[in-house]
């Protein structure tokens, strides 16, 4: 009898929370802001966004954070990605101005139940407050969703400073420590174009405890080029670097990731290609 029952327990768990519930599709995407000299070059926005959206709807992310987003680029994006909702504001004023770290989230699949950003300064809650030696205000955007499944979970999307050595470095001290106060024993997921490379001390410093691991270096499968930055295939393919990451942790199986391309139809999507990850729930 008591055989009987955990079996028909287990049978019970499965159909409440089907395979398809506990995969989901995750990942991180510069998307390159609004440059006018980009349009010279045959790479303005409004070449790409059709085609980055594309893509976003071809791969199906559940999930995922973007960079370098300005206010009309996320009402472009929303417009093109109708079934998604968002968190974020603009880095300068914490309002609309300046670029976005934005989380979107299919809203079919997540609710939203709490969300917040902080700077990645000595004064995390100022709006536009720029930190250590960086060379531009950066922050994060954090957000708590729940599954259909059920399931809890904290994500993160950020940008780390390009020229700032401290501040990369402190900025991930301040990411470790705010995850350590939102998560609350649900799972966790960092995103972002940290501008390190995976054998630099920025990076050693993100994993370090073991909180989180980096879906590229940990995945049983990988897909696509070993780098995610061309500069719009502007350096050589030797010189390309990876600094664009999914991490996560706590009760999170990462499947697979895959860097996808850069390139769709003849044209460049962005400067950055984009992290793709497959997670599955492990709890």
């Amino acid at each position: 009898m008591k055989k009987l029952f955990i079996l028909f327990c287990a049978a019970a768990s499965a159909m409440a929370f089907p395979a398809a519930a506990q995969t989901f599709s995750t990942g991180t995407y510069n998307v390159r802001q609004l440059n006018a000299g980009d349009d010279a070059k045959g790479n303005g926005w409004q070449r790409r966004l059709p085609v980055i959206a594309s893509l976003v709807r071809f791969h199906d992310f559940d999930i995922f954070g973007a960079q370098e987003v300005f206010h009309s680029q996320l009402e472009d994006l929303l417009g093109a990605l109708p079934g998604y909702g968002y968190t974020g504001v603009g880095r300068d004023d914490g309002a609309e101005a300046g670029e976005y770290s934005v989380v979107f989230y299919k809203r079919d699949r997540f609710e939203l139940l709490d969300s917040g950003v902080f700077w990645l300064s000595e004064e995390p809650e100022t709006p536009g407050s720029k930190g250590w030696d960086g060379a531009c205000e950066r922050l994060a955007t954090w957000t708590v969703l729940r599954d259909k499944s059920g399931r809890e979970l904290l994500f993160i999307n950020t940008h780390l400073d390009h020229v700032g050595e401290q501040a990369r470095r402190e900025g991930v001290a301040l990411l470790l420590r705010r995850i350590e106060t939102l998560r609350d024993g649900r799972p966790v997921i960092l995103t972002g174009d940290f501008n390190a490379e995976p054998s630099s001390s920025v990076i050693a410093h993100v994993v370090a405890d073991g909180t989180l691991r980096s879906a590229w270096d940990t995945a049983p499968e990988r897909h696509g080029t070993a780098w995610s930055f061309s500069d719009f295939g502007q350096l050589p393919e030797e010189e390309r670097p990876l600094i664009d990451y999914v991490f996560c942790g706590g009760g999170l199986e990462v499947r697979s990731c895959s860097i996808l391309p850069d390139t769709l139809g003849g044209g460049y999507l962005s400067d950055h290609a984009p992290v793709e990850a497959r997670l599955k729930y492990v709890r």
